[in-house]
């Protein structure tokens, strides 16, 4: 088995927190621990009285409760609490995925999925999204790519890095080829409630017996540091990855337990997604006026969900050496579109704080026009 490293993942890792504005994120600016004991009417005291032992290893009953809330006819017995939506998909992952194994995924994507196919020893087969057709996929492809012995196919929806949401079609399709051909379908669902109309991502959650969501705190709700995501499958399956689980982290802190539990209450999960939109919602207008003093450089799409645009650039200058120029000169780390295996794109992050927003793409601007001159 060969390790294929995960290069977007290693690039934030290493350098997000060195420089002066990161435009890497795909999720808006987070709330404070405060805020968010604010939002749920929550003490602080509540917090800091919990006995720090290990907790329930697949998720305390209340936050299992909380999540099969969201998904119809699941019950906390279909929820695995995982450490961020990454560990949810990695156990997946790791469940379904053998040498040899046909594995169908939608690209681009947050290429751990990918990565993890490769890993693993399987035999990919990509289903690439249209630019031209609104970052849409070709039906007639992706009915040729979840061909018979097709083991899993792999969806992240909404779309990370175009922020575009899959037609009613588009779904409909994977569906009928998954049942057909007795596939399993991983779909990735971290950004659905960052959707800038407000109207909610439908899940592929009941439309299958062989669907396993996987989601999470960190884009929608603004708590990546809490590290709370989750899979919701059929209860056998749900067993079998949280078996999985304890070869991985064992279980999640207590504290982001309680936390993701007050954040998923009723009424206090709308006012987090709401503020997130808000967000959104204002900060795409700054992009945007952005993107109009560049005399046309950036091509891109408006993007439905999460606080990413995936713009592609007429300079000839590689994205990853872009990507460095702009981390090491001006101290702004954007995605290179090369890390998802398409040259020429950055994907920018549009979530922090609008002058933070506007102070950043100043200085990719400046250097843009350095570029050309």
């Amino acid at each position: 088995m060969s390790f294929e490293p995960f290069a977007m993942e290693r690039w934030q890792s290493t350098w997000e927190n060195q420089v002066r504005y990161n435009l890497s994120e795909s999720g808006v600016h987070p709330l404070s621990i405060a805020e968010l004991l604010a939002l749920a009417g929550t003490s602080l005291d509540e917090v800091t009285s919990a006995r720090l032992g290990y907790p329930q290893s697949n998720g305390t009953e209340p936050l299992r409760a909380a999540i099969a809330a969201l998904y119809p006819g699941a019950t906390p017995e279909h929820v695995l609490v995982t450490n961020g939506s990454a560990e949810a998909n990695f156990c997946v992952c790791w469940r379904f995925i053998e040498p040899g194994s046909r594995v169908a995924i939608v690209l681009p994507t947050y290429m751990q999925t990918w990565g993890l196919a490769r890993t693993f020893g399987a035999k990919i087969v990509p289903i690439w999204l249209r630019e031209d057709a609104g970052w849409q996929p070709d039906l007639a492809e992706l009915e040729a790519a979840i061909a018979t012995g097709t083991k899993l196919v792999i969806v992240t929806n909404p779309n990370n890095p175009t922020g575009a949401v899959l037609s009613r079609d588009a779904m409909d399709r994977i569906v009928r080829r998954v049942d057909a051909v007795g596939a399993w379908l991983l779909a990735d669902e971290v950004y659905q409630g960052a959707e800038r109309s407000g109207t909610a991502t439908p899940s592929f959650w009941g439309r299958t017996p062989r669907a396993v969501v996987t989601n999470g705190l960190s884009k929608a709700y603004g708590l990546p540091g809490l590290r709370i995501g989750w899979c919701v499958a059929p209860p056998e399956l749900a067993a079998e990855l949280w078996a999985r689980k304890d070869y991985t982290t064992i279980g999640p802190s207590v504290a982001s337990d309680l936390l993701a539990t007050r954040a998923l209450a009723s009424g206090v999960r709308e006012r987090i997604l709401e503020r997130t939109r808000t967000i959104l919602r204002t900060n795409w207008a700054v992009l945007e006026r952005w993107f109009a003093t560049l005399d046309g450089e950036f091509t891109y799409g408006a993007s439905e969900a999460g606080a990413i645009c995936y713009a592609r650039y007429r300079s000839a200058v590689n994205s990853s050496a872009l990507a460095e120029r702009l981390r090491r000169d001006h101290s702004v780390l954007v995605v290179p579109g090369d890390q998802f295996g398409m040259d020429h794109y950055i994907r920018f992050g549009f979530g922090p704080p609008v002058p933070d927003l506007e102070a950043a793409l100043e200085r990719v601007g400046a250097a843009l026009r350095t570029l050309h001159d």
